[in-house]
């Protein structure tokens, strides 16, 4: 059962609330040009009802009703005024029931059919300040605004169903398509919720210090934002073409993008004109949702597929682009970016190292 958000109660400190906001102001636009599709569907809220009775949902409730502590005024109450506080900036009227779970692996997830279910785990609750863990439920919630719970309880229903028919090729092969997929579609989730978590917070430093830390531990004083964030610009530019291979298979079984990549990308995307567009209160609204077009929506979505590949430092990203571009000397530099050769060397070959300006462990739900 949810609770209403009390709208009397204003946040802990001084921040913008955005009343209305439609999750499209912050998702993602792979994310956004999907999820635009799915409401556009007709019947697609009473398919999903339909699916949550063959969904683990209520069995997974019980269990963190029996087994983890719900957040209260009784309980966890930092936490618990942590998520209205997050509800009060996005003008979420319903909060979601909160649950803490002992687990000693820094985690937390956003799950559930009918009503959404928030879980952190108690190694996230030690790991992080309150200004990180702010971040961190702002992007639960953005989760629950968007959606994206839904969609989370199914991938985990299809990832124990796979396993379950592993003896079938067939029906593994599909349903192992459809993990792939929606793995895919979840990681650009988790920037779209990287980004609510920001709006919430409301302190960058805050969100790229919780990345940080759930990539390398509590050890901010041996630990440096602006060099993990380095370390993203050598993930994205370094090696050559059998490394953006390996990167591919790296990610293809993970439900979230590496922490050091959804740093660079909440970095990029705080010091675009569009988050300075939200902070000044002009963006999309809830009530518009349903005139939202799923053409101008996938346009978007192409658009920036097509400018991540043309800005793109990774060497597999280079030659799509090239080969979009007709470049000549195809055969020459397919051979030089998957050996590393020909670095420096002119015409054909890699730019010399120093050419490029540069810029600047476990999954979070």
């Amino acid at each position: 059962m949810t609770e209403k958000t009390g709208f009397d109660k204003a946040p802990a400190r001084d921040r913008r609330r955005f009343p209305g906001i439609s999750s499209r102001a912050y998702e993602h636009p792979a994310d956004r040009s999907a999820l635009v599709a799915l409401r556009k569907l007709s019947g697609f809220d009473t398919v999903f009802k339909a699916l949550s009775g063959l969904l683990p949902e209520r069995s997974l409730r019980l269990l963190f009703l029996s087994e983890s502590v719900r957040v209260s005024d009784a309980q966890f109450p930092h936490l618990h005024a942590m998520l209205r506080d997050a509800c009060y900036i996005l003008d979420l009227e319903k909060v979601p029931q909160m649950y803490v779970q002992q687990d000693p692996k820094p985690n937390a997830m956003c799950i559930g059919l009918d009503e959404p279910i928030i879980v952190v785990t108690t190694g996230l609750v030690e790991l992080l300040d309150e200004e990180e863990m702010r971040a961190v439920v702002g992007h639960e919630v953005g989760h629950a605004l968007s959606g994206h719970a839904v969609y989370r309880t199914i991938l985990l229903f299809l990832t124990g169903l796979a396993v379950k028919v592993a003896w079938i090729p067939l029906g593994n092969v599909a349903i192992m398509a459809l993990v792939t997929a929606l793995r895919e579609w979840f990681r650009k989730s988790e920037l779209s919720a990287d980004r609510a978590g920001l709006l919430v917070g409301q302190d960058q430093q805050a969100s790229m210090r919780g990345l940080m830390k759930i990539a390398g531990g509590n050890h901010l004083h041996e630990m440096n934002v602006d060099a993990f964030l380095a370390q993203a610009e050598e993930y994205e530019s370094s090696g050559d073409l059998r490394d953006s291979v390996l990167k591919i298979l790296n990610v293809l079984p993970r439900t979230h993008p590496f922490s050091t990549v959804r740093a660079a990308e909440l970095k990029k995307w705080a010091e675009s004109r569009d988050y300075q567009r939200i902070m000044d209160g002009h963006y999309p609204r809830r009530d518009e949702d349903k005139d939202a077009s799923v053409g101008d929506s996938f346009r978007q979505s192409a658009t920036h597929y097509a400018d991540a590949v043309r800005t793109s430092k990774d060497p597999l990203m280079k030659l799509v682009g090239d080969i979009a571009g007709g470049t000549a000397d195809l055969g020459g530099k397919l051979r030089d970016r998957f050996t590393g050769a020909g670095a420096g060397s002119g015409a054909g070959g890699a730019p010399a190292a120093g050419s490029e300006g540069r810029g600047g462990a476990t999954d979070q739900g």
